[in-house]
């Protein structure tokens, strides 16, 4: 399979809301089609409208996986109202809380890739402290405080398989991104300082990481 995505999928991917850039979305592609080869689901925490969902779906579909993605869908803290992230049209009229299950669901409808995705709509540690099964990929994307972004490394980087990558999404090395981009730091720290892990790329914000040894 080719390690960049086809032209339709690529539209996809820029057409839907979120924040990845291209640059990184390329990336985050090349890492799940080389993951999928393991035979082994790939997963994302944080699916937001779906957006890098679009690219874990079709390398899933073409190494003949599922890709799973892990969001309660009320929004993370800085795309709450007030916040710089926060996008109105996200909001349920009925209820005033973020939703943006419809928008991801709409996402995957007009990419052509629903049947190659499972949503766990939930927060993240109810479903990892279920969860018992290897993963090729874990893509951690979810909360940016270092509650949320620990609770997302320490619940789901165990599931990575030998050889198996994990990818951190908005690592800032700089204090001046602190709300944004210093808890993925953090967690890319210690992921690189338990010698579990090996970093294989950095792309922009986004760091891929190879299991290499045991533990987190």
């Amino acid at each position: 399979m080719p390690m960049a995505p086809p032209p339709e999928i690529l539209a996809a991917f820029e057409a839907a809301k979120g924040f990845m850039p291209a640059d990184e979305g390329l990336a985050l592609y090349a890492a799940a089609t080389e993951a999928g080869r393991l035979g082994l689901p790939l997963l994302e925490v944080g699916t937001y409208c779906g957006r890098s969902t679009v690219l874990l779906a079709d390398a899933a579909r073409g190494a003949g996986v599922t890709a799973l993605t892990v969001d309660h869908h009320r929004g993370s803290e800085e795309q709450q109202p007030g916040w710089d992230y926060h996008d109105p049209e996200t909001v349920d009229p009925e209820l005033g809380l973020m939703d943006t299950l419809p928008a991801f669901r709409r996402t995957l409808h007009r990419a052509g890739l629903e049947d190659h995705v499972v949503a766990l709509v939930g927060r993240s540690p109810q479903i990892a402290a279920l969860w018992n099964s290897p993963l090729a990929l874990v893509f951690v994307d979810g909360g940016h405080t270092d509650e949320h972004a620990t609770a997302d490394y320490e619940g789901w980087a165990p599931h990575v398989a030998e050889g198996g990558l994990l990818v951190i999404h908005d690592v800032f090395p700089d204090p001046v991104d602190e709300f944004t981009g210093q808890a993925p730091y953090r967690v890319h720290l210690r992921a690189l300082g338990s010698g579990a892990f090996t970093e294989v790329s950095a792309t922009g914000s986004l760091r891929v990481l190879r299991r290499t040894g045991p533990g987190i």
